[in-house]
């Protein structure tokens, strides 16, 4: 296949690509301020047209992406306390300034739920922010002990798994916004990345020392000190990102750290 973006590279570092959930689009965005669209083709001979690309001044991109029916882009920057929402049907671009009830000095790491009614904000501190994805208003913040690495929804969102720096997992109800349980990432000095698969059978933990461990979620919600079904040792740098497929029959395990540190379990 010919390079997704081979009609428009980017002029900086790629922090985002992703595929729309309904249509053949796939957008890539990044530390050059910009986002752009590019249509995928089937046939190996054929170039991916560029459908459209959109520059925001001043705000280097830290993390884009699609709402649930694919009809809004949500991006947030590497510094900043504002957040972008583009329109796909409209063109249009809204810069969400400030979102009453939240202070953070800036905003990066964001979830979208599943089922698209909600955003969650990563805050500093180990805040987190529960918006309205159809209003972008604040709706509740939960807080773990310490500081919030990653976080997570269960496939039907009513549940959230936050992992934080201190390697502790908490899991939350989205409805009551109560803390159900939390529990100790085995051997976790430094808590990164987590996923929980599609079918809601396991979750998977990456730590700064390279070692994914994956649980079963009936086991994360009894026990303090689970023992993982698996733990993962492919990876020399840190687990900087996880994901399974939509079948769960494979778990991608990946590290920025170093050049092609993607391993599929």
């Amino acid at each position: 296949c010919l390079p997704a973006n081979q009609e428009r590279f980017a002029n900086g570092k790629l922090a985002t690509v992703r595929f729309h959930p309904s249509a053949q689009v796939v957008m890539t965005a990044g530390r050059d301020r910009s986002m752009a669209f590019f249509q995928v083709k089937n046939f190996v001979l054929y170039y991916n047209p560029r459908i459209q690309s959109i520059h925001l001044e001043s705000f280097p991109i830290y993390k884009a992406c699609f709402s649930v029916d694919g009809e809004e882009v949500i991006a947030t920057g590497t510094h900043h306390k504002m957040f972008f929402v583009y329109d796909m049907m409209s063109g249009s671009i809204t810069p969400i300034e400030k979102v009453r009830g939240v202070e953070e000095r800036f905003l990066r790491n964001f979830e979208v739920s599943p089922d698209g009614s909600f955003i969650l904000l990563t805050g500093t501190s180990g805040y987190l922010h529960l918006l309205s994805m159809k209003t972008k208003e604040l709706i509740s913040t939960m807080k773990v002990n310490g500081r919030c690495a990653a976080s997570a929804f269960t496939p039907d969102s009513s549940k959230i798994y936050s992992y934080s720096k201190e390697g502790e997992v908490f899991i939350w109800d989205v409805r009551s916004r109560k803390c159900l349980h939390n529990f100790e990432d085995e051997g976790s000095l430094e808590g990164k990345c987590i996923a929980v698969s599609k079918n809601n059978q396991y979750v998977a933990c990456g730590s700064a020392s390279g070692v994914v461990n994956l649980y079963t979620t009936d086991v994360c919600l009894k026990e303090n000190h689970p023992k993982p079904v698996k733990a993962i040792m492919n990876l020399v740098t840190s687990a900087t990102c996880v994901t399974f497929n939509p079948t769960t029959e494979i778990l991608a395990v990946a590290s920025r750290e170093t050049d092609e540190a993607v391993k599929l379990v």
